[in-house]
């Protein structure tokens, strides 16, 4: 029968659409302003104790909160506020009853209720020029990445000097300097060549004493500002690594002056773990166990990391094999006796190192060691009364195993000693994603408002209404009966493609609002293709339900070629794109999706139930007919 559905079409199209608004419904639901609190740590524990102190220090500083609770695994805890005005004093008074070993973050808490978030139902993300997001601004230490260079040359003269047989004593002066003594001028000349042959940037000074010629090496201006404009680079690299990591969507990670950079992060819902990871200056040293006869100065003594193996510590050379930066890739896996470790990979060079340094050292033991900057906090007052908060870094350095070489390592390597899987994950992210060239430190932190305005985002908002409003004066008035179906199946295209951005993770920009606006018009730009040829099939003096069939059959190919035109432009323009770019390409392909839905099935269920299965003189579709 001509125009008629079987039931399961029909019962296809209701489930689609009851998917759609059940999927869409969340974005009913406004978020709350939050504080989130975790450990610096992924393995530590937030329990019921550490949140009462958290409310304590709200409570005394008069600022109302509510919904406080702790997620399952304990990792987390949340606390929301009644006004987002208060986030900032509400963290430093937290931060402060707390104290150190915790982050305490902002965040926007959603409201989506259980029996929609169960079925994976939430909110569509909104990008920072509609809903802002978490904005950071980082400081890189530059001077600690320029010591840590030094420390390199100086490891780098000792091991040049003991393997040239050139006897003489090194150590750096208080003015960070490689000082080396000899007991003959000779002796000074090999080693300054020597130097010089290896580390030409260095400046090189003689300076002689009584019974002593001495040496002293320092970098000069050009290479201290070559190493600083390094680390503030290579951060930079690295800081959009681990963003990216995290997947949050069209983040903006640019500098700022010399030595800062900035992080913002919109719709990202765990923004103390993006704080965690981008702050985490953790790296690796791999060495080995120090010699029971080594002297005092070869040799350092770290503690172990686990708990496990509490106060107990090893000796390691000061010497190091290599460090973190030569991890090529790293991924997070389970030992053959289920335990969390890391696999690691190692460049070339950091592969050739570990082979030469394993190599001539089979049956002693190879220490691998965690390195992290942290901060003590301090509380000081000013003469006018205010109190600054001062955070002073300083790097914990911990073991975390120190296993037998059974024989030779190449490139590839597992690391254990780890207490989770959690902490196995975290730090292969950090080494994939690559080693901060420097520390850094959050010098800055709030929630950003809108960056084109309020008032931009309500035009933005209000041109999706005129531009809806208009198309349904339009097609109501100039096809009646088939213009209200075209209404309303436009109205079910606009909620499946919320849903549809809500459950692939889209991010909605002001260009993507635009987008939506243009998909209106391509929606309703299918209805008025097929609806032209009804009329022209009418004209040709085919019968009611023949037209209605004539034309939907016979627009349906110059509608799919049109759209799929203009989708493969949209996925091109999302490939090559970046920012505001894609977010206007995901909101065009996913409304060339559903609109092609809605057009071409939507509206003929519709039509169908209207007209299908009956006798029709005549169809209320305008122009005469």
């Amino acid at each position: 029968m001509l125009n008629k559905y079987p039931l399961w079409k029909y019962l296809l199209v209701l489930t689609v659409l009851a998917l759609g608004f059940f999927y869409a419904a969340p974005n009913l639901y406004k978020p709350d302003p939050a504080l989130q609190i975790t450990g610096e740590n992924s393995s530590q524990v937030i329990d019921a104790v550490m949140l009462a102190r958290a409310e304590k220090a709200l409570d005394e500083a008069g600022i109302e909160y509510f919904g406080e609770e702790i997620d399952a695994d304990g990792r987390n805890a949340l606390i929301r506020l009644r006004d987002a005005e208060v986030q900032l004093q509400a963290q430093s008074r937290v931060a402060r009853a707390l104290g150190d070993g915790f982050i305490i973050a902002l965040n926007l808490a959603p409201t989506t209720p259980d029996w929609l978030s169960d079925f994976g139902a939430q909110p569509v993300k909104l990008g920072l020029d509609l809903r802002g997001g978490v904005h950071f601004k980082l400081e890189v230490d530059v001077e600690s990445a320029i010591d840590r260079r030094m420390e390199y040359y100086f490891n780098a003269t000792k091991r040049a000097l003991r393997e040239a047989r050139i006897r003489g004593y090194v150590n750096m002066d208080d003015q960070g300097r490689v000082e080396t003594k000899f007991k003959s001028e000779a002796l000074r000349e090999q080693a300054r060549d020597l130097i010089a042959e290896n580390h030409p940037e260095l400046m090189l000074d003689r300076v002689d004493e009584a019974d002593s010629w001495n040496l002293y090496a320092a970098m000069t201006d050009a290479t201290r500002s070559e190493i600083a404009e390094y680390a503030v680079s290579q951060n930079l690299t690295t800081l959009r690594n681990r963003v990216n990591e995290l997947g949050v969507s069209e983040p903006l990670v640019q500098r700022q002056g010399q030595n800062r950079i900035v992080v913002e992060l919109a719709g990202i819902q765990d923004t103390a773990e993006a704080k965690r990871i981008l702050g985490k200056v953790a790296n690796l040293e791999f060495r080995m166990v120090a010699k029971l006869e080594a002297a005092p100065s070869e040799k350092q003594r770290f503690e172990y990391r686990s708990p496990d193996r509490a106060g107990m510590s090893e000796s390691l050379e000061r010497d190091l094999i290599l460090t973190g930066e030569r991890v090529s890739n790293a991924q997070a896996s389970f030992d053959q006796n289920g335990r969390p470790n890391v696999q690691i990979s190692l460049d070339s060079e950091g592969g050739m190192l570990m082979s030469r340094a394993t190599r001539d050292n089979v049956g002693r033991r190879m220490g691998v060691l965690f390195i992290e900057r942290k901060f003590r906090t301090r509380y000081e007052k000013q003469e006018d009364g205010t109190e600054v908060v001062i955070k002073v870094p300083y790097d914990e350095k911990k073991l975390l195993t120190a296993p037998v070489i059974q024989s030779a390592l190449g490139a590839q390597f597992q690391i254990t000693g780890l207490d989770s899987p959690m902490e196995s994950s975290e730090l292969a992210l950090m080494l994939r994603a690559g080693a901060l060239a420097a520390p850094i430190s959050f010098v800055e932190e709030r929630t950003v408002g809108p960056s084109l305005g309020a008032e931009n985002i309500r035009l933005g908002v209000k041109s999706v209404q005129i531009g809806l409003a208009l198309v349904v004066i339009f097609m109501v008035l100039y096809y009646r009966v088939f213009g209200i179906a075209a209404v309303v199946a436009l109205s079910c295209n606009l909620v499946l493609m919320l849903a549809f951005m809500s459950l692939i993770g889209a991010t909605l920009t002001l260009p993507g609002i635009a987008g939506i606006v243009l998909t209106v018009g391509m929606a309703v730009d299918a209805n008025v293709l097929i609806f032209s040829r009804i009329r022209e099939e009418l004209g040709n003096g085919l019968s009611p339900q023949m037209a209605i069939h004539s034309g939907f059959e016979r627009a349906v190919s110059t509608i799919l070629d049109a759209n799929i035109t203009t989708l493969i432009v949209a996925v091109i323009l999302y490939a090559v794109g970046t920012g505001p770019i894609k977010g206007f390409a995901v909101t065009l392909s996913v409304g060339i999706v559903t609109s092609m839905f809605t057009a071409i099935v939507g509206t003929r269920a519709l039509i169908n139930l209207i007209y299908g299965g009956r006798r029709v003189q005549s169809l209320s579709i305008g122009g005469g007919h």
